[in-house]
């Protein structure tokens, strides 16, 4: 008799292989495994609602909804421009103002492709008028856009929260590290290829420009302090902080810059409403995929199964980052965390990791894993900014794939990365 593990994962994976969309892929295994083996499929519906009736999943669609609200009123414009100015023509100075504009917009939004969209729309075209090639721009954003995964708020680590149940603000701190490393990591391909191709940037500004664009962006650049500096000072929990960011960006808009009308809301809220609906319908449908896996035994054999490749902690990190590397290429981060995560608490348990670090150390790879075809939301998303095929920016990808690599190596084997700013802010 085949093994069920084998079955699941076969199945799942022969939908991918025929381009089934990953939400049907995920769901339909599932069911098909509760019917065939007697596990019940009136399960189906309370374990798809216990999968997301959970508290911190709320700021989800509030984290979400913040993004679009704040790329809306032009929160990145006012950053970009400062940057432009302190930055100047320094050899690839608009690539580097594109990655720093990514950073700090990261820790205003919670995803990946509305980060690449709202520098995007500014970087790119500017970008393009200096002389960068089309395609370098797009996967430049794109790439740069993976920190919006690390740099916290992160929509990403309240679903590994929610899983591991470990504190959302512990792993928020933690990213922040990872996050800028990622960032510095993509300065080196950047200068390099600039440098190759002379390509600068915008001529500096006076220090009376620098600080009228900074008191400009004033509103961009407090907008991170409020959010995070409410969840590390205990005034807000982080489901709590994703109101407050909404919030936060509709005064902003309405009251501030004025350029927030009440028509915008309808177009801002459905825009919200189907990527939340979304990200919360794989939610639902790969928790029940993972329970089912769990119920059969798939999941604590696969891990027995991985521990015996190796009693080397070192080797075993290896493989497990391989393994992430080419589920990011083929899955999206929420059901690599289902899917895989279950399969991982045992190797936790057994080599004594620490579990904000693993979730740090995972993200890092499915931030990569934006970049890297055939799954690479962020790269779709800069590719139709840009207006060029998916194939060009995927070859200019390549050496800011390298340079993510080598900071993933750095999260991998210095765990102090993710773990000095939470224990030294004693977060809980």
């Amino acid at each position: 008799m085949i093994e069920p593990g084998v079955l699941l994962f076969g199945l799942f994976l022969a939908l991918l292989a025929v381009g089934v969309p990953i939400l049907t892929s995920v769901g339909v295994t599932a069911l098909l495994f509760l019917w065939g083996f007697g596990l019940g499929l009136p399960v189906t519906a309370s374990n798809v609602y216990a999968n997301i009736a959970k508290f911190p999943l709320l700021a989800i669609p509030f984290f979400i909804l913040a993004g679009f609200v704040m790329d809306r009123v032009g929160l990145s414009r006012g950053l970009v421009h400062l940057l432009n100015l302190i930055i100047g023509p320094v050899r690839g100075g608009l690539g580097l103002v594109a990655v720093g504009g990514c950073v700090f917009f990261g820790a205003i939004s919670g995803t990946g492709p509305a980060d690449t969209a709202a520098i995007g729309t500014v970087m790119i075209p500017a970008m393009v008028r200096r002389g960068y090639a089309t395609g370098f721009a797009a996967a430049l954003v794109a790439a740069a856009a993976t920190t919006d995964v690390l740099i916290p708020p992160s929509v990403a680590f309240v679903v590994y929260a929610v899983i591991t149940e470990t504190s959302v603000a512990r792993l928020f701190a933690a990213g922040v590290i990872p996050g800028l490393l990622m960032g510095l990591a993509l300065v080196v391909p950047v200068v390099w290829i600039s440098r190759r191709r002379g390509w600068g940037g915008e001529p500096w500004g006076t220090p009376r420009e620098i600080l009228a664009a900074a008191w400009a962006a004033k509103w961009g650049l407090v907008a991170p302090v409020v959010i995070l500096g409410g969840i590390y000072g205990g005034v807000f929990t982080p489901t709590e902080a994703a109101v407050v960011a909404v919030m936060y960006g509709l005064f902003v808009g309405f009251v501030v810059f004025r350029n927030l009308r009440f028509g915008d809301l309808y177009a801002i809220l459905l825009d919200a409403a189907v990527a939340t609906s979304v990200v919360m319908m794989v939610v639902g449908f790969a928790g029940l995929f993972s329970w089912t896996g769990s119920t059969l035994g798939v999941m604590d054999r696969t891990a027995r199964g991985l521990l015996t490749l190796s009693d080397s902690p070192y080797v075993v990190l290896l493989l497990l980052n391989v393994m992430l590397v080419v589920a990011g290429m083929l899955l999206d981060a929420i059901s690599i965390y289902y899917v895989f995560v279950p399969i991982f608490l045992p190797l936790m348990k057994q080599f004594g990791w620490d579990p904000i670090w693993f979730g740090v150390m995972m993200t890092v790879n499915l931030a990569i894993g934006t970049i890297t075809p055939p799954v690479a939301v962020n790269l779709y998303v800069a590719a139709r900014i840009a207006g060029v095929s998916i194939e060009e920016v995927s070859r200019w990808a390549l050496p800011f794939f390298l340079a993510l690599l080598a900071a993933l190596l750095l999260v991998v084997y210095v765990p102090a990365l993710s773990l000095w700013l939470p224990n030294a802010l004693r977060i809980r």
